[in-house]
């Protein structure tokens, strides 16, 4: 019967073989699945003697084949690809609205300062006037349309800031959730490489939201924390991330833990969220001040140049541009302004005298402070502005194309371990297969073996 026995426990391994190949090809398109396996090794012999081989083959594990080092760097990938992926739409947004003929806020000052130029020739002319007012309100509308686009922008970023929040809470609740299924499952004995693929893709989604460490427990669970340290998941509990507003109208970031809350910088989180960060603190504030700077001082300017002339009428000229900080439209043309209100004049006698209007002219090469660029020319700062934008965007496009590259040759990694062939599989079906029928011979033949006996024995 012994014999019986050791082949019994062949085919019950060759069994348990087929059934993990079986399960492979079943999964071979399905996302994330780790393929599996069987560990066999040899049953000593439990009677002693130097005729007892040994009592067969087990199958001491079922193998899953997973590598974590690869499975960081996968998740790394991804958090690399979501910030720059993230920003990238931003940016060519801004880069064309900039460019844009329409709005360009160097065209609005090239026809605002053609236009102050034709008046020179006769500043006493009401059209050359109108036209000097007409372009003026142009150049406030090229001000306050890119001051209108960073502006939505930045309601945007708000607005997928609080989506990714929902989604990081969902995806830590579901890491947390699998942590306690595994657990369970392995402490009975029980398979978990569902679960375990499962948890993985959950990761994988999260850390395209936000970089992210995650650490193996012995339990089979795995704790999750923010690259600041700051924990996401431990075990069964997960963290909320809350994104509230200011009155200043930026939003804080905040991850309450068990007992303890966290205020986080968005833009050293990582992924997508810290991508949204990064463009708000490092392109969309910088450019909203820079704006505000440009418009401030051209205001001011021109205000006060105009406060020194005089009007055809002989009196004391009145500012020709409003500006309001922080506001959506910061510049506008004074209501109600006239051109004949316009003071060209430095002599209050000779309403024909253009020597103010010159002097109006010339705030263009002047220079004034704005923003990180420091003190540039007027005509210089819209130009640098953009230089940097595209500077910016083209370093971002980039940096993206690289990370996709890397997430890429990442993925191909992990499926050289992980991921399944239909060739291989096929030639384990084919082994194990004869494995199979190797050890029910073997059981057929104990089988004549033992009537044999049992004839001879009458």
């Amino acid at each position: 019967m012994s014999m019986i026995n050791i082949a019994l426990t062949g085919a019950v391994a060759a069994q348990a073989a087929l059934n993990a190949s079986s399960q492979n090809i079943a999964n071979v398109m399905t996302p994330g699945y780790t393929r599996q396996g069987v560990l066999l090794t040899s049953v000593a012999p439990r009677e002693a003697g130097v005729g007892t081989a040994g009592s067969g083959v087990q199958v001491s594990a079922l193998l899953r084949f997973s590598d974590s080092y690869k499975s960081q760097q996968l998740w790394a990938a991804n958090s690399q690809l979501g910030s720059f992926d993230t920003m990238q739409p931003y940016m060519t947004q801004l880069e064309q609205v900039m460019g844009s003929s329409t709005a360009s806020i160097n065209v609005g000052l090239d026809g605002f300062f053609k236009a102050l130029n034709a008046a020179s020739v006769d500043p006493s002319s009401s059209p050359l006037r109108q036209q000097v007012l007409t372009s003026a309100g142009a150049l406030a509308q090229s001000f306050n349309t890119l001051s209108q686009v960073l502006v939505n922008q930045r309601v945007s970023v708000a607005a997928q800031r609080s989506s990714m929040v929902t989604q990081i809470n969902a995806y830590s609740a579901a890491i947390a959730k699998y942590n306690d299924e595994i657990s369970a499952a392995q402490a009975t004995g029980t398979s978990a490489s569902g679960l375990i693929d499962q948890r993985d893709q959950s990761i994988d989604q999260l850390a395209k939201l936000v970089g992210i460490q995650v650490v193996d427990q012995p339990d089979g669970s795995r704790n999750v924390s923010l690259l600041n340290g700051a924990p996401l998941v431990a075990g069964h509990l997960a963290g909320v991330l809350a994104a509230q507003n200011t009155v200043s109208g930026n939003q804080v970031l905040t991850l309450q833990f068990a007992k303890e809350s966290f205020t986080l910088p968005d833009s050293q989180l990582g992924g997508a969220m810290g991508g949204l960060g990064q463009m708000e603190q490092q392109v969309l504030l910088p450019l909203q001040q820079s704006l505000s700077d440009m418009a401030s001082g051209l205001a001011t300017a021109v205000n006060a140049q105009l406060a020194a002339g005089f009007t055809p009428a002989g009196t004391s000229g009145g500012p020709l541009f409003s500006f309001t900080p922080g506001n959506s439209s910061p510049l506008s043309v004074v209501p109600g302004l006239q051109a004949q209100d316009l003071a060209f004049s430095a002599d209050a006698t000779a309403p024909g005298d253009s020597s103010n209007l010159l002097q109006i002219i010339a705030i263009r090469s002047q220079s004034m402070a704005v923003g990180n660029l420091g003190s540039v020319t007027l005509g210089d700062a819209y130009t640098q502005l953009m230089g940097n934008l595209g500077t910016q965007s083209q370093q971002n496009q980039t940096a993206l194309t690289t990370s996709q590259t890397v997430r890429t040759q990442a993925e191909e990694s992990w499926k050289s371990t992980s991921g399944v062939s239909q060739d291989e599989e096929a030639t384990n079906l084919v082994q194990f297969q004869q494995m199979y029928q190797a050890n029910m011979k073997v059981i057929a033949v104990a089988n004549q073996l033992f009537d044999s006996t049992l004839a001879m024995m009458g």
